[in-house]
């Protein structure tokens, strides 16, 4: 069985287009789509028929999707895509903040918007793995957290420094291709009283990248957003 079969996909968006478009094509990818056109009736459906993942758009007629996602999160861990037509930086940081997983612009293709949900997908089916098995593996990088080691096509262990270690290690925890704030890793490395020292992370991932060489291009940035390891 792969990562598509019997999944259902709930659909949240107010425009009857996007869902004449999205529920075939989702059908033939092999998900079972559910339709929601209000938060309301999206959080009811995400309730009652726990959906695999979400497609989430923000400007819902009830309902702020930011205000939606929360409430949301307040009783289900599925994958949350938001699907938006607001591009500002600031929209997109609030988003994942507020517990989303990753951010597609309207309009998009449809070809990426299906990588990013087999990408969520297995992130969900994995969720926990690398902490239990003490590592991830995201193309040519292992990173061994009970050791503390990575390494790149299983040569020596790379010269890290602790910031630098503690930098990979937030990104290969949050899992291949699911977006990191800054403000999330600065929490996360520096602490709360670094939360807006972008030029601290800014730094530290050019170190990183240098150190990882070739493999330092799975580093993906997401302007003014934050980071994602590897492609999605």
């Amino acid at each position: 069985m792969n990562d598509a079969a019997a999944a259902r996909i709930l659909v949240v968006d107010d425009e009857p287009q996007i869902h004449r478009f999205l529920g075939p094509a989702l059908e033939a990818a092999g998900y079972l789509p559910l339709r929601a056109e209000t938060a309301a009736e999206a959080l009811r459906l995400a309730a009652t028929r726990s959906p695999a993942l979400v497609l989430l758009d923000l400007g819902l007629p009830d309902l702020d999707g930011k205000a939606a996602l929360a409430r949301l999160r307040a009783f289900s861990s599925a994958p949350v895509i938001v699907v938006s037509a607001r591009d500002m930086e600031d929209e997109k940081v609030a988003a994942l903040d507020a517990g989303a997983d990753d951010y597609v612009e309207k309009p998009f293709a449809l070809a990426e918007l299906l990588a990013r949900i087999r990408a969520a997908l297995r992130r969900a089916a994995g969720a926990g793995q690398g902490e239990a098995g003490g590592r991830v593996t995201v193309g040519s990088l292992d990173v061994d957290f009970a050791g503390r080691v990575a390494r790149v096509e299983g040569g020596e262990p790379l010269h890290l420094t602790p910031r630098e270690w503690d930098l990979l290690a937030a990104l290969a925890r949050a899992g291949a291709g699911r977006i990191v704030t800054q403000r999330q890793l600065l929490m996360a490395v520096w602490g709360p009283a670094h939360a807006e020292d972008a030029q601290y992370l800014r730094v530290y991932i050019g170190h990183l990248r240098q150190k990882l060489g070739p493999a330092g291009a799975l580093i993906r940035t997401e302007p003014g957003v934050g980071y994602r390891l590897g492609e999605p």
